[in-house]
């Protein structure tokens, strides 16, 4: 029996096994906007210093717009300037994948996906020298994210949450 393509599940090159969710690229198209659309399934990007969440301090989680997955979380945002919103870490070893961009050669950029459905979500870089646990910035893309606030109202968590800003803002 053959299969075409589009029947295919997409496989996870770090697992060897199909992504979780399995996403139809036409249904996806029809219910995102064209820029979310075109940064989550054909790695575009935005403008820099227009995204919606580039300069938020709200505290929540970042998830995957396209399949809902939970990758970053606010304690690990911080402004570098860059024009993207800008992360130290996801919120687990296996919420993301990342793999190697040769799109502006012959940068080679470390490119971010979302573990669970292997939509783009931005780059990472390292060795910038920025003052955060991991000297990492996870730069990613806005219209790549949904912001859950429901953090806030889980007292365990949103103490956590809320004493993690607290050193943030006292950093600054």
């Amino acid at each position: 029996m053959s299969y075409s393509e589009s029947e295919l599940p997409k496989i996870n090159p770090k697992t060897g096994k199909a992504f979780p969710v399995q996403l139809d690229d036409e249904s996806l198209a029809k219910s995102l906007d064209p820029l979310s659309y075109d940064v989550l399934r054909k790695a575009g990007t935005e403008v820099d210093f227009t995204g919606k969440y580039y300069e938020s301090e709200t505290i929540g989680v970042y998830k995957c717009k396209a399949c809902s997955a939970e990758l970053f979380r606010s304690e690990t945002k911080f402004h570098s300037g860059c024009g993207w919103p800008s992360f130290y870490a996801p919120t687990a070893d296996d919420a993301v994948t990342l793999i190697e961009d040769r799109s502006l050669a012959p940068r080679i950029r470390t490119e971010v996906r979302c573990a669970s459905c292997d939509s783009h979500l931005g780059h990472v870089f390292e060795g910038e020298g920025y003052e955060v646990p991991t000297d990492q910035r996870w730069c990613i893309n806005s219209v790549s994210m949904i912001l859950s606030t429901h953090c806030a109202r889980r007292s365990s968590h949103s103490q956590r949450c809320i004493a993690s800003m607290r050193s943030v803002i006292l950093r600054k």
